[in-house]
């Protein structure tokens, strides 16, 4: 893969890398480590030419915005990309009984849902200040879906709340030059096809849903961007483990154990890949990149290793 080599990012005339780096390992996502393995992940990645990086509130409730901040506060500000999320603002908390879910060892803080105009400008700025810095390139509405929100008529009203706010928030910031493409990062299809269809946006972060394991995404989502000028930067890859490591027990699929059909189903996509004497992580890294519309892969790291 060219690092160096860059691709549109919808209409905007930005260009991203095709690698990127996810940021919620940086959150203590399934297991915490500390803030010295996190900057030296960070600075790994950057000197080995990465320079698209992924991050949103929700992470460690801001510790992985905190962490990234700090890894690249003396880079040149023109020599990476940077995308955050809106939709969580984070509260003070009292830290005993708070629940981080998936992550680990969290910051005193409590996310709560607010998708509308204000929530969102104020989001943006609470991120700013937590990464040190001047400029978001990428700003993502996050988690408008099912798999967050319980149910269909949950993300519908949730999505009701982005377009009659938080998006008129999205467009003042892009219109302004205080961003530069606007969209949305979700693990779901369907999240993304409304967004297409009722605005404006630039790029979707599409979570564990174009991967090896799963192409429902080329039916509808990826002509649909292709008519609208949308890119895809496809978070996931591994869909949370098992396409890194294999189909051995134990391994994760979606947050989760695999169950036995996806434990098989990687199995022979490794005889596969062996034929080929092509490892499946590296595999699974390139097959979202042969679609067009696909600009980048996220995947995350937590060990500079």
């Amino acid at each position: 893969m060219e690092l160096e080599t860059r691709r549109p990012l919808g209409r905007t005339g930005l260009r991203v890398p095709p690698l990127g780096f996810g940021c919620a390992p940086l959150g203590n996502m399934y297991e915490a480590f500390d803030d010295a393995q996190a900057r030296s992940t960070v600075e790994t990645a950057y000197e080995l030419g990465l320079r698209l990086f992924d991050t949103a509130p929700l992470y460690g409730h801001g510790l992985a915005e905190h962490r990234l901040g700090e890894a690249l506060r003396w880079q040149p500000r023109e020599s990476y990309v940077l995308s955050t999320k809106v939709g969580r603002l984070l509260r003070p908390r009292d830290p005993s009984g708070l629940e981080g879910g998936l992550f680990k060892r969290i910051l005193p803080f409590e996310g709560v849902y607010d998708y509308s105009y204000d929530g969102v400008m104020r989001s943006f700025e609470d991120s700013l200040q937590r990464l040190g810095t001047w400029r978001i390139d990428i700003l993502l509405i996050h988690d408008v879906d099912v798999w967050t929100h319980g149910s269909e008529e949950a993300r519908q009203r949730r999505f009701r709340e982005v377009m009659e706010g938080g998006y008129r928030a999205l467009l003042e910031l892009r219109e302004a030059g205080t961003i530069r493409a606007i969209g949305a990062g979700v693990n779901e299809v369907a999240a993304c096809e409304a967004f297409a269809r009722a605005g404006d946006f630039d790029c979707f972060l599409l979570a564990g849903r174009y991967t090896l394991l799963e192409q429902g995404a080329l039916d509808g989502l990826l002509p649909l961007c292709a008519e609208k000028g949308i890119s895809l930067l496809i978070g996931g890859p591994y869909n949370t483990g098992i396409l890194a490591t294999g189909a051995r027990p134990g391994a994760y699929y979606n947050y989760a154990p695999a169950p036995p059909t996806i434990l098989e189903r990687v199995a022979r996509i490794e005889e596969v890949c062996a034929e080929f004497g092509i490892p499946l992580a590296a595999a699974a890294l390139q097959f979202p990149l042969g679609h067009p519309q696909v600009a980048a892969v996220v995947p995350g790291a937590r060990h500079p290793e």
